[in-house]
């Protein structure tokens, strides 16, 4: 015992006089190596009587621990201090300013759908999305679009075959929600839509959130005053808005809102709404001597245009790196 004892002391000394990792590694292969000190006194335990070997065994695996925790230590004190020479070699001019990292944003047109949700978020309307790929029945059939109608036409809407096609609005995925749920009914339904126009109004793929609120006792002056609430909102401030009558097949009656472009003193239409039409209620099973509800439509890039002012709808979907720069703080 005396002579291990005497063994470790020896090594710890030795690897603290070390002044290199290369310095460390002799003393590590002298003492713990194969053909090393303590490596040989493990060899001869076999020469002991049976009954000392198991203490014996415990010393010898308690020293060359002590040692290999040693030589870790002094190993990583020699590195920080390598570590530290490396940077006193080097010039550092602290003057200097730190290196700027280049974030990147959301879209705009994230912004804008982002900023409708946080108003209908509020009165509890559940955010739902759809499929973009819709059959003709869910597209247009379920919605009272007649078979003659002109938006099923291939110069109107992109068609896979004669009953597949790219969806053409998301008021599909109102007609899915109100085959699967009972009224009460509240739900937006963001997302792409596709049709075969293109000029600096119109893309051939651009963005709609659609809204529908189906329960008890719904008329057309809950839709106005949400739909005015909404505008104000999602322009920050009071602004002159016109609710005329409209038609489309999915509503009546039916309306649209336009609101006054302050620039050149011209309505310009943002949505259309209207009570969901009777006969779209019967088809989906719910009552309409209990229930009743509205259904508006949103274009999210008209929205976005009169928000920031942009003229030119083609500008959000080029990808021009000095355009969407300018929408990083907001």
């Amino acid at each position: 015992m005396f002579e291990i004892e005497n063994l470790l002391n020896k090594a710890i000394s030795a690897i603290e006089q070390s002044i290199s990792i290369a310095e460390i590694e002799k003393v590590r292969i002298k003492y713990i190596g194969k053909k090393g000190y303590i490596t040989q006194k493990f060899n001869s335990l076999s020469n002991l009587p049976i009954e000392l070997r198991p203490k014996a065994g415990f010393i010898l695996n308690k020293a060359k621990n002590k040692i290999i925790k040693h030589i870790q230590s002094c190993k990583n004190k020699l590195n920080s201090i390598s570590l530290d020479a490396d940077l006193l070699d080097k010039s550092i001019d602290i003057s200097l300013p730190g290196r700027y990292i280049e974030n990147g944003s959301l879209h705009p047109i994230t912004h804008t759908i982002n900023r409708i949700k946080d108003f209908f978020n509020k009165l509890s309307f559940e955010v739902i999305y759809g499929l973009e790929i819709e059959d003709s029945y869910h597209n247009f059939d379920a919605l009272n679009i007649p078979k003659y109608h002109p938006s099923r036409t291939s110069q109107d809407t992109f068609w896979f075959n004669d009953n597949i096609l790219l969806r053409t609005q998301t008021s599909s995925v109102q007609i899915r929600e109100m085959k699967h749920k009972k009224p009460p009914i509240r739900i937006i339904s963001p997302g792409k839509v596709y049709r075969n126009d293109y000029d600096r109004e119109h893309t051939p793929m651009f963005h709609q959130v659609e809204g529908l609120m189906i329960d008890k006792n719904i008329n057309f002056s809950n839709l106005k005053s949400i739909m005015y609430d909404f505008l104000n909102y999602f322009f920050g401030k009071d602004i002159k808005i016109r609710f005329r009558p409209s038609y489309f097949p999915f509503t009546e009656p039916s309306a649209e809102f336009d609101i006054m472009n302050d620039d050149n003193n011209h309505w310009i239409e943002v949505l259309g709404c209207g009570l969901v039409h009777p006969s779209i209620l019967l088809q989906m099973k719910i009552d309409t001597n209990i229930y009743s509800g509205f259904a508006f439509g949103l274009g999210v890039e008209r929205l976005a245009m009169l928000l920031y002012g942009i003229s030119d709808i083609r500008l959000f979907f080029e990808n021009d790196i000095r355009f969407l720069q300018q929408f990083k703080k907001i």
